[in-house]
């Protein structure tokens, strides 16, 4: 129920229906715990509190709640082993791949191409597809601990060849086809993958886009390739010739063949998710069959409350991890929403359109794509029959208290969870619940099984903003870093708290509820004071002259610059813009967070994820060049980031 459309800043803008709490997965979750014989407490915070004091419990029992099947020999949960160590059910066997495909009827996939076409996938035909790729990447010697690698949009022939390659217990990894080829081979060279399927072009804005000499450049440098598998059915683009064996999808899954998996251990490789890769090699961070599964579902049916027979999107290229929860959603018994191409062209409002044409009851879509519409004049719910719409998830940077107020003024009476967690883990920090109120601004909660907290720089926990810390072991944590001795990986989570997973973003708890507050690699320090990126954002781009900023600090020798870089909304004149932006974040921070220069930019760069490239501008002022600051086919827009280094060159020249 919406209290207050128009509520300010951390107030109380929607509250749940208590009579609903029972049908909601936390809600049958809770019971199932108590028939269980376990004291969890009837409210989210209690049986939060439990999952992290009892893990072993929770998780086993978690388990059964999901349905999920397990082979071998039952023993502990988990071992004593501290973080990254920890080894989780122990002994046990099952396959991601099964519980996902097992036990369905009706409609698994729904596909949609960007010129509207549109497809249905049975889940009996879903299993045959599985069943004849499997068997034909079994014929050619795929199985355990072979890759099988994609350079694919977001077609159902990607699930089908990550469920194929599941079942094998082989290991699966995946790449849009926009990346660039230097982005592909730099992460599928390490993989040394065997299989390959690619798309020869793909659609995007409205054109069929001819990929052909990128992939040439691709496989020259992917020498242990034994074969490709075609996908062309969603291009006009014609195949290759390539030094390794190759056929079309189609001749690949047009013999029949028996549904079969592989029984793998909990801790069995599944598949490979990479880092945005914008400094240095990206890590391949690699999970397992169990942990992936375990935290997917937990996701879906406690924090998503997705619910068997709903229909779930979320607007998500295949390189990103939320790809992979639209897949996992298959384990609820869910319709899975695959949208291909540009999800938002020829506007905004397809998004949406294609919500109620699909009576989507879960969406998912990026802060930044809530904060665009807010800019526009846009009003779905009287445009559009949303009707069947219950929640709306909001991941990849923090949501603004416009963007909050925009969905209840502007989407209607439903269930708003901001979520933030990250392709490290497959899953969520801390997100929501259907039966906790939402304050404007607020995350609602940390999720079950998650013991997150706040720490300052001596490692204390503190009731203010602190480094986001993982204290006790989450089943999904990466089993490594490919190619890693582990000391990358080290590095990357437990240098800075021996034995504690620091996640690299400010956290604050609040009875309100949560704050993130940026990624504290990117932290603003001048003259000692911390300021937080999160902040800054929030004052400047709910302008409306504002399309979009970024804002970095950099040391330049005893100096310290702070500029902020703006894109400005079509038609804004720049020093109104300018004007604005000195006035809100006086009014809604305090001068301290005043840029040293506004510095008005065509457009903000971003990874193809659309995370904010703020750390490689920072490099970039600090006097690195580009080329060793980011991968130009892993951003969005490369001839924009040349941009930014042309600035930067012209800025250093002046201060020397």
């Amino acid at each position: 129920m919406i209290i207050d459309a128009a509520a300010a800043d951390g107030e109380l803008i929607w509250q749940p229906n208590s009579a609903d709490f029972a049908q909601t997965g936390v809600g049958r979750f809770t019971e199932f715990v108590a028939q269980h014989g376990h004291e969890a407490g009837a409210d989210y915070e209690s049986l939060w509190q439990w999952s992290v004091d009892e893990p072993e419990q929770f998780w086993e029992l978690f388990a059964k709640f999901a349905g999920v099947e397990f082979g071998g020999v039952a023993g502990e949960v988990m071992s004593q082993d501290p973080m990254p160590n920890t080894k989780w059910f122990p002994g046990r066997t099952l396959n991601f791949a099964r519980h996902l495909l097992h036990g369905h009827e009706g409609t698994a996939l729904i596909a949609i191409s960007e010129d509207g076409g549109r497809e249905e996938t049975s889940w009996e035909s879903l299993r045959e597809e599985v069943a004849a790729l499997a068997q034909y990447l079994r014929v050619r010697g795929v199985g355990h601990g072979d890759c099988v690698v994609a350079i694919l949009p977001n077609v159902a022939e990607a699930v089908v060849g990550l469920l194929a390659t599941a079942s094998l217990g082989a290991i699966w990894s995946v790449c849009a086809p926009e990346f660039g080829a230097g982005a592909v081979v730099s992460r599928f060279a390490q993989l040394e993958p065997k299989v390959v399927l690619a798309a020869p072009g793909y659609m995007l804005g409205g054109k069929d886009r001819d990929r052909r000499e990128e992939l040439n450049e691709i496989f020259a440098q992917l020498p242990t390739v034994e074969h490709i598998i075609w996908v062309g059915r969603h291009t006009s683009t014609p195949t290759i010739e390539t030094a390794a064996s190759a056929t079309t999808w189609e001749q690949a899954v047009a013999e029949p063949a028996e549904l079969r998996f592989a029984d793998v251990e909990f801790s069995h490789p599944l598949w490979v998710l990479f880092s945005s890769g914008t400094t240095g090699i990206p890590k391949g961070i690699v999970h397992g069959h169990g942990g992936a599964l375990l935290e997917e579902l937990k996701m879906l049916l406690i924090h998503s409350d997705l619910r068997p027979g709903d229909r779930y999107l979320n607007v998500a290229s295949t390189s990103w991890v939320l790809w992979n929860a639209v897949v996992s959603a298959l384990g609820v018994g869910a319709t899975a929403v695959l949208v291909d191409g540009n999800p938002t062209f020829p506007s905004l409002d397809r998004v949406w359109q294609i919500t109620a044409q699909e009576r989507v009851a879960v969406l998912g879509v990026g802060a930044g794509f809530v904060h665009a519409c807010a800019k526009t004049e846009l009003v779905p719910q009287d445009e559009h029959d949303l009707g069947s719409l219950k929640s709306l998830q909001v991941t990849g940077s923090p949501l603004s208290t416009d963007g909050f107020r925009w969905v209840y003024s502007h989407v209607g009476d439903i269930w708003l969870a901001s979520m933030s967690g990250g392709t490290d883990i497959a899953s969520i920090f801390v997100g929501g619940s259907p039966n906790l109120p939402v304050h404007v601004g607020y995350i609602q909660a940390p999720a079950l099984g998650v013991r997150v907290e706040a720490w300052d720089e001596h490692g204390d926990p503190t009731t203010g903003k602190g480094e986001l810390v993982i204290t006790k072991p989450m089943p999904s944590m990466p089993l490594k870093f490919w190619g890693d001795d582990g000391t990358r990986y080290h590095e990357s989570y437990f240098s800075t708290y021996p034995g504690v997973w620091r996640h690299g973003d400010f956290i604050e708890f609040t009875q309100r509820g949560i704050l993130i507050h940026g990624r504290s690699d990117s932290t603003l320090n001048r003259n000692g004071l911390r300021l937080g990126s999160a902040d800054i954002y929030a004052a400047v781009e709910s302008l409306p002259e504002v399309a979009e900023a970024l804002i970095v600090g950099v040391e330049l020798g005893t100096d310290y610059y702070m500029p902020l870089f703006v894109q400005v909304t079509s038609g804004t004149d720049p020093e109104v813009a300018k004007t604005a932006i000195i006035q809100s974040i006086r009014q809604n921070l305090s001068v301290r967070y005043l840029p040293d220069e506004i510095v008005f930019m065509r457009a903000i760069p971003h990874t193809r994820t659309g995370k904010k490239l703020e750390v490689p501008v920072k490099r970039m002022l600090q006097g690195a060049p580009l080329d060793q600051v980011a991968d130009l086919g892993a951003v969005d827009d490369p001839e924009l980031l040349e941009e930014y280094s042309k600035f930067a060159l012209e800025k250093l020249a002046v201060i020397s």
